[in-house]
């Protein structure tokens, strides 16, 4: 079985980290990134199984990224989770992420999605 690849959309290092250790504990090798303009090159560059995406990032926000991810043929079965504060924008974005989660998302929960998703995919 292949590991799984989840690249971490987060300026928040402590929430950046526990997503990580989460996605870890699910089956997924993960890479974090905490700037808006790095992500956008490198979702041109790698091809994520998972997208863990916060909206408030530095200099390109998670809403731009997110539509970049929906345009990228490459990334068609990507599955994005927005992970947001900002509970009227997770409702706006429902039906363009995979999954919207409002902030605080503990660990228990994240790690239980990643293994729910790697299970789904196998």
């Amino acid at each position: 079985m292949n590991e799984k690849f989840a690249l971490i959309i987060e300026d928040d290092e402590d929430i950046a980290t526990i997503s990580s250790e989460a996605l870890k504990a699910g089956g997924f090798q993960t890479e974090i990134i905490y700037d808006g303009t790095i992500a956008q090159r490198r979702l041109t560059e790698v091809c994520p199984d998972v997208v863990i995406l916060d909206l408030n990032l530095p200099h390109v926000d998670g809403n731009q990224l997110l539509t970049q991810i929906r345009a990228d043929a490459r990334l068609e079965k990507t599955r994005v989770l927005v992970v947001t504060a900002d509970a009227g924008m997770a409702d706006m974005l429902d039906c363009e992420a995979d999954l919207v989660l409002l902030k605080p998302v503990s660990f228990v929960h994240l790690s239980t999605m990643a293994q729910r998703m790697s299970m789904n995919e196998e």
